[in-house]
């Protein structure tokens, strides 16, 4: 995985913590750039990211630039929130994306009502499995910058 989610940034919010093979992933997203690790030797992206291909057992990789559109496989949204930093944004949706150029290759995120929005500013109602999703990035106290999502089309 691209990171342990534990500590807390200094707004309660959970802080990414990347380790060694996730530590690119967090590296390009502060760029605005969407990658995921893919194996140089089968080709198969894979995610979370790791030392060996769990397909063809290469240890050698890259890191492929997605195009950063896939759609909501999965979603929830919480009520109400278990930690207290999210508190006042409750409302608020955790959705599970699935890359339109690598599927299978899901990524958890939030879906926002507009670039840089709050958590709890997207009507639930609009959240669909299937909907059309593009990623824009939210930069976050503590340095990171995370891939959220925003719904394509009305």
């Amino acid at each position: 995985m691209p990171s342990i989610m534990q500590g807390t940034t200094d707004n309660g919010l959970l802080a990414p913590v990347p380790d060694q093979d996730g530590a690119p992933f967090w590296r390009y997203t502060a760029r605005g750039e969407l990658r995921v690790q893919t194996c140089a030797a089968c080709r198969v992206p894979r995610f979370p990211p790791r030392p060996c291909c769990p397909y063809c057992q290469s240890f050698a990789h890259r890191w492929q630039k997605m195009s950063g559109r896939g759609h909501i496989w999965s979603f929830v949204v919480a009520h109400p929130p278990l930690l207290e930093g999210y508190a006042q944004q409750a409302p608020y949706n955790v959705a599970l994306v699935e890359l339109f150029d690598a599927p299978g290759i899901r990524l958890v995120g939030n879906v926002l009502a507009a670039p840089d929005a709050p958590l709890g500013a997207l009507d639930p109602a609009r959240l669909a499995i299937g909907a059309a999703v593009r990623v824009t990035f939210t930069r976050v106290s503590g340095g990171f910058t995370l891939p959220q999502w925003l719904l394509e089309g009305p």
